[in-house]
């Protein structure tokens, strides 16, 4: 299939376009520098062919998840998410200057870096899935590496509600090399399981310099070949001489043909990650998931959302003198966090119109003395 001619940078305010940085099936990454505050970043713009309702509900809920999700440290931060002025929605999130799909093609990466990055990856999605949301494109190349060398989580370009599975109507969109068999025979498009296998996968690639189901023979990787080997799901040993049986036999489990093999979750598979890193004395990665109370908010995850758009948001301006009527009367004040007036109490309006009178009459008729007493009224 012929590669999909890149497409121009759109005209962005408050950004100024400094280079391309590459493509995809749907959308382009240039990047750019943001003018206020000043900093490099990169900018996803959806291509103008490829803008239909579902692609463009793709991207919106893209945007959702990653807004939410970007507050775990292991996930990408996103800064903006509008529409251009040719109409291409964009989003803006930081630069990474490279993936670990970059690395492994180098050169097979050291066997703490990928125990670390794992234990990282497997907490950023358990928090995903708490949040009822899959990720379905687990890979090297989603696997980005900030400017100060951690690794981060990108790409939900096609995540999908745990709560709304529903396998007949979801679009299937995989990366065969890390697929699961399940998904690539289109039983599902996804689960927690198929995750773990992903993410297995996406190790194994990391310390193999290779996929797990690559052959040495590049005339056999075709789509087809691949697919089969997928599906037959024959575990390779890495038989590399720093890796230890647990992390062979870790990685083996997780791409276990049989989903029920598998670990049963990334909360599982990140702790036995890090029980290797203890029996290996090394630098223990802390595994971070978010709580119960964050998990158990609506999903954000909206599955009819095409119409959307850019939003013009507007924020009420405190003033000195609301401040001060807070501090006098703290059951009145804004809820800042919700963006609610609460109500004031009944009688209020004609309590506040009785002093104000009062204070007004005086003061005329102080006024009126003072002019007497002055000579100026006789």
């Amino acid at each position: 299939m012929a590669r999909r001619p890149q497409s121009s940078p759109p005209v962005l305010p408050g950004f100024a376009y400094v280079r391309p940085l590459g493509a995809g099936g749907f959308a382009d990454v240039f990047l750019y520098e943001q003018d206020m505050p000043r900093r490099v970043v990169a900018v996803k713009v959806l291509s103008a062919d490829a803008i239909n309702p579902e692609v463009r509900r793709l991207f919106n809920a893209e945007a959702d998840v990653m807004a939410q999700l970007s507050a775990h440290p292991s996930i990408l931060t996103i800064y903006q998410a509008s529409v251009s002025s040719d109409g291409r929605p964009y989003l803006a999130t930081e630069f990474c200057p490279e993936s670990f799909g970059d690395r492994y093609k180098q050169s097979p990466l050291a066997l703490p870096t990928v125990l670390d990055a794992g234990i990282r990856m497997a907490a950023a999605l358990e928090t995903a899935h708490r949040a009822g949301v899959l990720h379905r494109d687990i890979k090297p190349s989603n696997i980005l590496v900030t400017q100060l060398g951690q690794p981060v989580l990108a790409d939900f370009g096609i995540a999908t509600s745990l709560a709304a599975i529903d396998d007949s109507e979801q679009l299937v969109a995989m990366s065969i090399p890390w697929s699961s068999p399940e998904v690539v025979t289109e039983a599902t498009t996804g689960s927690v399981q198929t995750e773990v296998w992903s993410l297995g996968a996406t190790m194994y690639t990391l310390l193999a310099g290779r996929s797990p189901f690559a052959a040495p023979e590049r005339e056999k990787n075709t789509r087809d070949l691949m697919r089969e080997r997928v599906v037959k799901a024959h575990y390779t040993p890495l038989r590399r001489p720093d890796v230890p049986p647990q992390v062979e036999q870790l990685l083996a489990r997780s791409m276990a043909k049989d989903p029920a093999q598998r670990p049963q979750g990334m909360l599982a598979f990140a702790e036995e990650l890090r029980w290797v890193q203890q029996e290996l004395g090394l630098p223990l990665t802390s595994i971070e998931v978010a709580n119960h109370a964050w998990a158990a908010s609506p999903t954000i995850l909206d599955q009819d959302d095409r119409r959307r758009g850019p939003v013009v948001s507007t924020v009420l301006e405190d003033s000195r003198r609301a401040a001060r009527a807070a501090k006098r009367n703290p059951g009145a004040s804004r809820n800042v966090d919700e963006g609610i007036v609460q109500a004031r109490p009944a009688g209020a309006w004609w309590k506040g119109g009785l002093i104000g009178g009062a204070i007004a009459g005086v003061l005329i008729a102080g006024t009126i003395l003072a002019l007497v007493l002055t000579g100026v009224i006789g």
